[in-house]
């Protein structure tokens, strides 16, 4: 019989994948493998017992790979199972960018009162009024499981897509889409773009990409969305480019008090794979990482 233990609440179709063979204990000390989401494991010492970690989700910062490596313990994540979801947001944060719908919605909340509300509305909408993402040039960073997601949802919205992946090549890119342009350089893509979206994962050498230099080489009122890892944008670049009006809007799932002060941002609670479908094919998709690892060795996406 081998024990399961769950830092964070898992959604439950995901524990029904585990077969009779498994059981799950709320003490850690007795588990042969950890199932988590956003925990912090850094601090943690593991128990011996423990021999492999599985993360519902793809990011694996909350994790110490190389520690964990060292210790004989295998850590997998789930690449993809969330993209749909966070597709989804991405293109509603370009929406709701493209057009101040937000100030338009809090400006109702508060004529609420007026039983006229309908007819000031006509005079009011004026000042929320924007533009359409239609014919406009989306520029996707990292093509991976959720930008080529969003490259092609663009498209079908009739938007122009610039791809770039130093790690995609030239027939990678035009199996995700023929109509992508696929760049070699970012300053390729940067003064080419209305709307610029971030798909990478947090690294040494993406960690303050987006910073003065970078946004500098962009188109004056592009719209820049993170909704991969707060890290990868410097905060006091992107809050000086909002001041100076070089970039019209910063659409980001992470708040930080930096961020939640510039102007004209806006700022998500870190949604982006918070639907029951992503919660769902993240812990199926751990669940089975972990059974394919204890029983036969399995290592397909093991990170470490």
């Amino acid at each position: 019989m081998y024990k399961v233990h769950c830092l964070n609440n898992i959604s439950a179709e995901g524990l029904a994948v585990f077969t009779d063979d498994y059981e799950l204990v709320d003490d850690i000390a007795q588990a042969d493998a950890v199932l988590v989401r956003s925990a912090d494991m850094h601090e943690m010492e593991l128990p011996a017992s423990v021999k492999v970690v599985a993360r519902a989700g793809a990011g694996v910062n909350n994790i110490p790979l190389q520690e964990f490596a060292d210790a004989g313990v295998a850590v997998f994540n789930t690449p993809g199972a969330n993209a749909n979801a966070v597709k989804e947001l991405v293109l509603a944060g370009m929406l709701l960018a493209a057009r101040d719908i937000v100030g338009g919605i809090e400006w109702v909340k508060e004529n609420a009162a007026d039983e006229n509300v309908g007819k000031a509305a006509e005079k009011a909408k004026k000042a929320f009024a924007g533009g359409e993402i239609f014919g406009k040039t989306l520029g996707v960073i990292g093509l991976g499981a959720i930008g080529a997601k969003v490259a092609v949802a663009a498209q079908a919205l009739g938007m122009n897509v610039v791809g770039y992946d130093p790690f995609v090549d030239a027939e990678r890119a035009k199996a995700i889409s023929a109509d992508m342009a696929s760049v070699p350089d970012l300053s390729d893509l940067y003064p080419a773009c209305d709307y610029i979206t971030i798909h990478v994962p947090a690294l040494k050498d993406t960690v303050g990409m987006i910073d003065e230099a970078a946004i500098a080489q962009m188109k004056d009122d592009a719209v820049f969305l993170n909704f991969s890892r707060d890290t990868l944008v410097n905060d006091a670049a992107m809050a000086a480019a909002l001041e100076a009006g070089k970039v019209a809007r910063y659409v980001t799932d992470f708040a930080n008090p930096a961020v939640v002060a510039m102007p004209r941002a806006i700022v998500m609670p870190h949604l982006g794979a918070s639907t029951k479908e992503a919660e769902d094919n993240c812990a199926k998709m751990a669940a089975q990482s972990v059974m394919d690892y204890l029983e036969r060795g399995v290592t397909l996406h093991k990170v470490n």
